[in-house]
């Protein structure tokens, strides 16, 4: 993992513009995700689906695009009878794939096109214990875990991530103070890896696990590699509120991507309920404004709505450090 450029991204000032939800896209191509592993399972079954959701999302304008390993876990794959070691395959094919789009999106770029506001990255998601139980803990937290249990877990995976050619690790959706100290003592331990911290959050105040924001974000702030903090997969409607409590908590860029608005029904496997909130542009520079440096969307936040926030966004942030 080389974190240069993207580290020289951040300290120049330039709006790094996220993707939007991957699944979302996918389905959109027709892609089956009913199985517990949700998008992971198309990196064995369907990778060039996975390269053309990736590039649909550059070419919508975002810079950075996050990896299928959200769901990717040895206890995933190991309950779908797929071995250790094709496993880390697996979550390296997720870096590769992402690679392949940018590759593509790049070379469709014109000469007068390319400059240093133009360059793209690959983020590696690692999401949360609950992605790899399949039945929404991810949104509500409180597992039962230790820190050194949580830390057990996400160790391997880790490691595997942070020795690809990614840009940067996406740790998300996080929803419990203890998953937030475990992770950021992993990324203190391993050598050479960078990383964004990411909440989930239940309200403008409160992680899922009923956490004050500012006590999670002040337990991680300080970690060697960590490059942002922030919230994902959280209402839109808490953004503003959620982004105020963060930056008095921290000095670090703030990173914020939520999601429609919607509910996720883990019984039914769908989403439900109408969006409660906006992601495009108006939201986006508010959030700007008070102090996020990397937007973006998750669940349910497609194409369309990342092109209205590039179009829509400066292309530089005031907050260079």
């Amino acid at each position: 993992m080389d974190s240069h450029a993207f580290r020289e991204a951040l300290d120049h000032g330039e709006r790094l513009l996220l993707d939007g939800g991957l699944a979302t896209q996918l389905e959109a191509q027709g892609a089956d995700l009913s199985d517990a592993l949700w998008s992971a399972r198309l990196l064995a079954d369907a990778p060039d689906e996975i390269v053309a959701a990736h590039v649909a999302y550059f070419r919508a304008g975002a810079r950075v695009a996050t990896t299928a390993s959200y769901q990717a876990t040895f206890e995933g794959f190991a309950r779908r009878g797929i071995g250790h070691d094709q496993s880390i395959a697996l979550m390296q094919r997720s870096v590769e794939l992402a690679s392949a789009a940018r590759a593509i999106v790049l070379a469709e770029q014109t000469p007068a096109s390319a400059g240093p506001a133009t360059r793209l990255f690959v983020a590696a998601s690692i999401g949360p214990y609950g992605a790899m139980l399949a039945d929404g803990s991810e949104y509500r937290g409180r597992y039962g875990r230790s820190v050194a249990q949580l830390r057990d877990h996400h160790r391997e995976r880790l490691a595997v991530l942070a020795s690809t050619p990614a840009d940067v690790l996406a740790i998300e959706t996080i929803p419990e103070l203890e998953e937030a100290v475990a992770v950021a003592g992993l990324l203190e331990e391993t050598d050479g890896a960078s990383a964004w911290i990411s909440l989930t959050c239940a309200d403008g105040a409160r992680l899922r696990s009923g956490v004050p924001v500012e006590e999670a974000v002040e337990a991680v702030d300080g970690t060697r590699g960590l490059l942002a903090v922030g919230v994902n997969c959280t209402a839109p409607e808490h953004i503003d509120e959620l982004l105020g409590r963060i930056a008095a908590a921290t000095t670090l860029p703030v990173v914020v991507y939520p999601n429609s608005g919607e509910g996720w029904d883990a019984t039914r496997r769908t989403w439900m309920g109408a969006t409660a909130g906006r992601v495009d542009a108006a939201a986006g520079n508010r959030w700007l404004a008070a102090g996020a440096r990397l937007i973006g969307g998750c669940c349910r936040v497609t194409p369309d709505q990342v092109r209205g926030l590039a179009d829509g966004l400066p292309a530089r942030t005031d907050a260079a450090r």
